[in-house]
């Protein structure tokens, strides 16, 4: 275990302070402060320990140390000035006191939301284990409530906390491997916690997960000398912003949809690490893992990021307990670029005015960005000028617009990860990362990887693959709130589960769970890739791809693969459009026989509509 010093630099804002307690670096009590911090810090900055520490905004606020992070600002004893202080006042255990005192409302939606109580991850990992009935959620990080008396079409009243696993007691419902399997690896990316910690990942827990900007390699680049800039584990500032940059996002959204990595263009490699760096070593890992660099989304390209998409009920929550993702996601592509029959009404599909959009006078819709404020011309659908492909697909083939959403064309690829095959060992014990040891001198660092380490009361779990794969995603139908489209779907996930009890023989061997619909616990489900192009996938990549229709690539051998699966892990549905895998999304599904039949039908159409002939 790591040594309680450099544990405690890795919380946030707190940075600074902790070097002062528990550094090496001798301070002058007496040193002089800066100018430009005269009349804006306290004890902690005018004492000498902390001179040039930055502001915790520079434009907006004027918050003394103490206000935030309490503990003692007018003596220069390390001890009495860091009792009852707070590492990180942002953590979800202290929030209330701190960000919480202004920002009430939006502590307590971003508590509810899928951030903090990974719902939409819990739920979908329980279904394909045949773990409860539903797809929808009954579980969360932690208990959690809806007391306001609202409670819409689609939301929860509540959820409970997340069960433990115990080996020695009958699987069940209430006793599945599936729970372990979730606190040791999947819900690590809770708002509740700190985070894996290593490069690629490091961040905070709570509001600073994202308004306290970390770098990939967790250095800090400020101006507090009692901070080494060589020591990982802390922000790039002490600055909290709402200016967020994606690979702020990316430090979580690196698992499960790989929805952040694959925005910025990369996908995980099969571990090669090629090519070689200068010095004959291996590229450098993130996330633990190493990347291929492909097509990024044409957002990225050009200049933009999350948030200029994504609005604050978006992240933040609206209030309400989701159990997925399309049920709290209000933005939509038409939300910005129209239809083929209208322009953008500069409004979400919920809604709510889109603020960072506006139309000039001349008509252009420009949207503005919320991390550089460079102008963004928005194209309209309605009078964008159309390839004689385009023409074909978008204005004489209508049910196109009818019955497909717009990246099912427009995301030319997806991260598909094939076969997750997921190993618990008994005689192992592993980190917990929802019922890590308490840090009862600061509640605040509860959230640190150190304490879930310390809990060790879940098991020893590994895990890899069968193969990767980034082209031709299967098509489905999804579950988006604006009604069921076809969509790209990718693996989610197909686990096969082995156990290793504790004589050291396995007492479940690639088991492969059969979901409550009474499908294999193989799993594909709806996904927005967030690898948009202006360039669209080609037609035949959908009318002329048995993938592409459900029906698997017809190379892979799952028996030969010791698999234990009669089909493809590519293949969705059987011959006669009946599914074979599950989906963990409620509404969602494979393409049925007549849809099948229609995309099959439509390919004797494609050399004529590729050809401009209506």
């Amino acid at each position: 275990m790591r040594s309680w010093k450099p544990l405690f630099l890795v919380a946030i804002a707190s940075f600074s302070l902790s070097s002062f307690a528990y550094g090496d670096t001798p301070v002058n009590p007496m040193q002089q402060v800066k100018p430009e911090h005269r009349g804006t810090t306290d004890g902690c900055t005018s004492l000498g320990c902390h001179d040039g520490i930055e502001r915790i905004s520079p434009t907006k606020m004027n918050f003394q140390c103490t206000e935030c992070h309490k503990g003692n600002d007018d003596t220069v004893d390390k001890i009495t000035a860091h009792t009852g202080m707070f590492a990180n006042p942002a953590d979800f255990r202290v929030v209330d006191q701190t960000c919480g005192s202004c920002h009430s409302n939006i502590v307590e939606n971003s508590k509810k939301s899928l951030h903090a109580t990974m719902a939409g991850m819990i739920s979908g990992t329980r279904w394909t284990w045949g773990a409860q009935d539903s797809k929808n959620a009954v579980y969360a990080t932690y208990d959690i409530s809806d007391d306001d008396g609202d409670v819409p079409i689609g939301a929860l009243p509540a959820l409970a906390k997340i069960p433990q696993y115990d080996p020695d007691q009958a699987e069940s419902q209430t006793n599945s491997p599936a729970d372990d399997y979730l606190r040791n690896q999947c819900l690590r990316c809770h708002l509740w916690s700190g985070g894996h910690e290593r490069d690629g990942d490091w961040r905070a827990s709570g509001c600073a997960a994202c308004h306290m900007v970390y770098s990939d390699d967790g250095l800090y680049a400020g101006s507090d000398p009692t901070i080494d800039p060589s020591e990982k584990g802390h922000p790039i500032k002490h600055e909290i912003t709402t200016k967020i940059p994606e690979f702020q996002c990316i430090h979580c959204h690196n698992r499960g949809g790989r929805t952040g990595v694959s925005f910025i263009g990369t996908i995980e490699s099969d571990g090669y690490g090629s090519p070689w760096t200068d010095t004959g070593g291996k590229q450098p890992q993130l996330h633990g893992k190493y990347y291929n660099h492909l097509t990024p989304d044409v957002h990225f390209e050009r200049g933009m990021t999350c948030i200029d998409c994504h609005t604050m009920q978006d992240l933040h929550g609206d209030g309400n307990i989701y159990s997925k993702k399309e049920l709290a996601v209000e933005i939509e592509c038409v939300d910005c670029h129209g239809t083929v029959n209208a322009e953008s009404n500069l409004l979400t599909s919920w809604g709510n005015p889109l603020r960072n959009l506006k139309r000039l006078s001349d008509g252009t819709v420009v949207l503005t960005s919320k991390l550089d404020a460079a102008a963004h011309v928005v194209p309209q659908v309605m009078s964008i000028a159309l390839s004689d492909d385009g023409q074909a697909a978008m204005r004489r083939v209508t049910r196109h617009l009818e019955k497909l959403e717009c990246y099912a064309c427009h995301n030319r690829w997806a991260p598909q990860c094939y076969g997750c095959h997921a190993k618990q060992d008994l005689r192992i014990t592993g980190r917990d990362w929802i019922d890590p040891v308490p840090d009862l001198d600061d509640p605040s660092r509860t959230a640190l990887k150190a304490a879930a380490d310390a809990s060790q009361i879940a098991k020893g779990w590994e895990e890899t693959r069968s193969y990767l794969r980034w082209e031709t995603p299967v098509l489905g139908v999804n579950a988006d709130s604006e009604g069921n489209k076809v969509a790209p779907t990718i693996p989610g996930c197909q686990v096969f589960f082995t156990q290793i009890g504790t004589s050291g023989v396995a007492t479940v061997h690639n088991r492969v769970y059969t979901a409550s619909d009474g499908f294999s616990g193989l799993a594909h489900n709806p996904i927005q890739s967030h690898t948009v192009s202006d360039r669209p996938r080609p037609c035949a990549t959908c009318h002329n791809s048995s993938k592409a229709q459900g029906m698997g690539t017809g190379t892979y051998d799952a028996l030969a693969n010791l698999l234990g699966i009669g089909f493809e892990l590519e293949q969705t549905v059987d011959q006669n459009g009946n599914p074979i895998q599950t989906t963990s999304h409620g509404g969602a599904r494979p393409l049925n026989a007549v849809e099948m039949e229609t995309i099959g039908m439509d390919q004797t159409c494609v050399l004529c509509h590729t050809n401009g002939i209506p």
